[in-house]
C-alpha cells in the first residue's frame, strides 16, 4: 500500500503493517498538531504498591539480544518545553528491521521511519529522505524530538533492553510498573487482560498507556492493538 500526498490511510489494520512502497506525503504539521486522548489514564492501582526493585546488568554482547517480533496500532503524544506533537502510530518490528508510520490527527501519513541492518531511513511528507546511524538523532535533527528506538522495542513490551543497565519496578503480581534506563523513566498506566498461551499455557500481558520521561520531553503511547508473530 502506497503512502501519498494527503491521502487517507485505511483503516485495515495489518495489511498497512505490510505495506513495503516509498512514502511521498505532506508534513502538515508534524510538530503543531496536537489532538487529545479519548482514553482514560487512570494509574495502575498496584503502582503505590511496587514490593520490589531489580537491577540488571548489560548482558554479554555475543548474546542474543532481539527483541519478540510484533505489531502495533495505536496513538502518541509528544511534548516538550518547545513544540508538541499527537497523532496515530503505527509499527512493525522485528529482530532486524522496524517500520513506523506516524499520521496526523485527521490520518494522513506524516511521517515513515525504517531500520534494517544498514541504519534508520527516515522519510518525511515533504518526500525528503534523512539518513543516520541510529533513531534518536535522527529524529532529534528531523522532527525535533528524539525516539528511542532501540530501548523502545523492549519497553513497548514492558522488558528492559539487555544491553545496559536497567532498574525495574514490579508490583506485588510481578507486573512491571516502571523502569528506569539510558536515562529515561518508562511508567506504565494501564495494561490489556491478561492472554492465555496456548504453547506454553502461560499467561502475558502486554501494556496498554506508557509515558516515557526525559528531562523536559514526554512521550506517551496508547496501543489500541497489538499483533504478536
Amino acid at each position: 500500500m502506497g503512502l501519498s500526498g494527503g491521502k487517507q490511510v485505511p483503516r485495515a489494520v495489518w495489511p498497512l503493517l505490510a505495506g513495503r512502497r516509498r512514502p511521498g506525503f505532506p508534513l502538515c504539521g508534524l510538530i503543531l498538531f496536537v489532538f487529545p486522548f479519548f482514553v482514560g489514564c487512570t494509574a495502575l492501582n498496584a503502582r503505590n504498591a511496587a514490593v520490589s526493585t531489580i537491577v540488571t546488568e548489560p548482558i554479554a554482547v555475543t548474546e542474543r539480544i532481539g527483541s519478540t517480533n510484533f505489531g502495533l496500532i495505536g496513538r502518541v503524544s509528544v511534548r516538550d518545553e518547545k513544540r508538541s506533537f499527537s497523532g496515530g502510530i503505527h509499527w512493525h518490528h522485528t529482530d532486524t528491521n522496524d517500520e513506523i508510520l506516524l499520521l496526523s490527527p485527521l490520518g494522513q501519513a506524516v511521517a515513515q521511519i525504517q531500520r534494517n541492518t544498514e541504519g534508520i531511513r527516515l522519510s518525511t511528507s515533504e518526500q525528503k529522505v534523512h539518513y543516520a546511524a541510529d533513531a534518536e538523532s535522527l529524529t532529534e535533527q528531523v522532527l525535533g524530538w528524539r525516539l528511542p528506538l532501540m530501548g523502545l522495542q523492549y519497553w513497548v513490551q514492558s522488558m528492559n533492553s539487555p544491553v545496559t543497565m536497567a532498574a525495574m519496578d514490579k508490583d506485588s503480581d510481578g507486573r512491571v510498573v516502571a523502569i528506569r534506563q539510558d536515562d529515561w523513566e518508562i511508567t506504565y498506566f494501564s495494561y490489556f487482560p491478561p492472554e492465555q498461551m496456548q504453547a506454553t499455557q502461560t499467561q502475558i500481558t502486554r501494556p496498554r498507556v506508557l509515558v516515557l520521561n526525559r528531562g523536559d520531553l514526554r512521550i506517551k503511547l496508547v496501543i489500541d492493538h497489538w499483533k504478536v508473530d
